[in-house]
């Protein structure tokens, strides 16, 4: 056929005029299947969500019309009204968008009108078969049965894309395990050694270095698409360094048991309530992070971001740990105010255990979101038998006397009757917590904390109860995209927790404990001799969109807030796989 025959019978049948309005359907849908690519992750029900979505626009958002009058932007002046109204009331195949507009000056492809041809077509049948076909005219049948002709080519192609995309998504239903939850997993492997330094003990530490692991297997439920029901499964094959300094300081993120029993390290359910409140329910290893943003840039939770525990986030954070509720509550996009309560011993209903007798940790935060690049934290933390895991041993006495007791257990100390290490200690904690990100390229943080202590037993005897103070800080720089697109460097420089002032007084029984330790330990509880930096750079190389791999180092100058220990550098070498 040639251009001028084609236009020709436009002009003489009316009927082909209303095949812009059925393409404005087919646009659509073209656009939609254009836009659709599907994942080999993708759940059967994201798949169906996308075959709704085009329903939706084809069926849904656009209209039929039974007047032309119902279109707003169809005037009788129009050159082609007469074609749409005849259309209308001899076929009604014609559809309108939801504003109640045609749109009819847009452009159209070849595959948009070959869908029209074909959706009048169907129309044409339905007539014929319902016993209305002297309302199809024989030139509008000849008409159609030409252009039929002429678009065969880009009516296979439309068949063959929705074909393909049944097929698809058929193969993705048949092999997904479920419905509702897909898998996330996370593997961190690392290699870590001490390169110089000595222990809390004064004497010069192992420098040997350790190849482990912490994988994760999260898996995620939505039941209305808006709520979260996550379950984890991990594994851990890296002890901690602490078990070789001898001090929480420098501790890395990531690292933890060595046995690698897999367990179940969080189940939690979150949900919204209304359109600015959100609920998790915690029932297993919660976290204050589950509820509460620490506001750290750096913060990745151990795999990606800050290699350090000290350096992921602000220590007080680390006093919010177990099973229990949290809610966060946006008044706008300025405020956010979030509130948790979690307890280590919740499911022990025995004395002194339990949701509200065991060792527990409340928050309260603020958080003020000036600007998309701006947010500021104020949070308080009350916490009982709960302690940060970082900073000295004073600043975590119930892991320091266990360790003492531990190695005057080796020295075959027969003064060990009665002693503890359950200390009970009440904490409360202010904490200023500070991101900003001056350009795209570079983020400024921090934070600096301020912890009351106060023991509430002897600890069977070791000292009298009294109270003790304890702060740190950190600034943390932040490089987004250096060097690459996906890559972070990352500086914390900053003071893990110190106890600065303190007025617990000992017995004889710490005294004798003391003695039989190596030379060198504090034998006394008070206020840390020194000041310790944590020193912290590190730079993580993004592979791929999976791996990511992160050289640092970090130094401690004191260790343990002792200058009389030779400062420790530690270097790691951290490889993540997300899938």
């Amino acid at each position: 056929m040639t251009a001028i025959s084609f236009c020709r019978s436009l002009l003489i049948s009316p009927f082909v005029f209303g095949l812009l309005a059925v393409t404005g359907t087919s646009a659509i849908a073209d656009e939609v299947l254009e836009g659709t690519q599907i994942k080999g992750n993708m759940l059967p029900a994201q798949l169906a969500q996308e075959q709704v979505d085009v329903d939706a626009l084809v069926g849904n958002s656009l209209n039929q019309v039974t007047s032309v009058s119902q279109l707003s932007d169809v005037q009788p002046t129009d050159w082609a009204f007469q074609a749409l109204q005849s259309l209308v009331e001899r076929y009604g195949c014609i559809a309108g968008y939801p504003d109640g507009t045609y749109r009819g000056n847009r452009a159209l492809t070849r595959y948009e009108f070959a869908a029209g041809v074909n959706a009048c077509l169907d129309r044409v049948n339905e007539l014929i078969t319902a016993g209305t076909a002297d309302l199809v005219g024989k030139e509008d049948l000849a008409t159609l049965e030409r252009l039929q002709e002429e678009f065969s080519a880009e009516l296979a192609t439309l068949r063959g894309r929705v074909d393909a995309l049944e097929a698809r998504t058929a193969e993705i239903e048949a092999n997904q395990f479920s419905t509702t939850t897909k898998l996330e997993g996370e593997a961190v492997f690392a290699i870590a050694g001490i390169a110089a330094g000595d222990n809390a003990l004064g004497e010069e530490v192992d420098r040997s270095a350790a190849l482990g692991h912490r994988t994760r297997l999260n898996l995620e439920t939505s039941f209305t698409g808006r709520d979260l029901l996550r379950t984890r499964l991990q594994a851990e094959g890296l002890e901690a360094l602490s078990s070789t300094t001898l001090t929480p300081e420098g501790d890395l993120a990531f690292a933890g048991d060595s046995d690698n029993d897999v367990s179940l390290d969080a189940l939690l359910y979150s949900f919204p309530l209304g359109e600015n409140t959100e609920v998790v329910l915690a029932a297993n290893s919660g976290a204050a992070d589950d509820f509460a943003s620490t506001v750290n840039f750096l913060d990745g939770d151990g795999a990606t971001g800050a290699l350090s525990a000290f350096g992921t986030r602000h220590p007080i954070y680390y006093l919010v740990e177990g099973a229990g509720l949290g809610i966060k509550h946006e008044f706008g996009n300025a405020l956010e105010l979030s509130l948790g309560y979690l307890a280590s011993d919740a499911a022990e209903p025995s004395e002194k255990s339990g949701l509200f007798d065991g060792a527990y940790g409340a928050l309260a935060q603020l958080l003020f979101k000036p600007s998309d690049r701006l947010n500021v934290g104020l949070t308080f933390v009350h916490a009982y038998k709960r302690e940060t895991g970082t900073g000295s041993n004073l600043a975590n006495p119930q892991a320091f006397i266990s360790r003492l007791l531990e190695e005057s257990s080796l020295g075959g100390n027969d003064n060990l009757e009665g002693l503890t290490t359950v200390i009970p200690i009440v904490s409360n904690s202010l904490g200023l917590e500070l991101s900003w990100q001056l350009s795209d390229k570079f983020v400024l943080g921090g934070w600096a904390g301020y912890t009351f202590n106060r023991t509430l037993s002897s600890g069977g005897g070791l000292f009298e109860r009294g109270d003790f103070e304890t702060v740190n800080w950190a600034v943390t720089l932040g490089f987004p995209d250096l060097g690459k697109e996906g890559n972070l460097a990352g500086i914390i420089v900053g003071m893990e927790p110190k106890v600065v002032g303190a007025d617990i007084r000992t017995t004889p029984a710490a005294t004798a404990l003391a003695a039989s330790l190596p030379a060198g330990i504090i034998g006394s509880f008070g206020e840390d001799r020194d000041t310790s930096l944590h020193i912290e750079a590190f730079y993580q190389y993004q592979v791929n969109d999976n791996i990511s791999i992160t050289p640092g180092v970090i130094w401690l100058t004191a260790p343990d807030h002792n200058s009389a220990n030779n400062d420790i550098v530690i270097g790691t070498i951290r490889t993540t796989f997300a899938f």
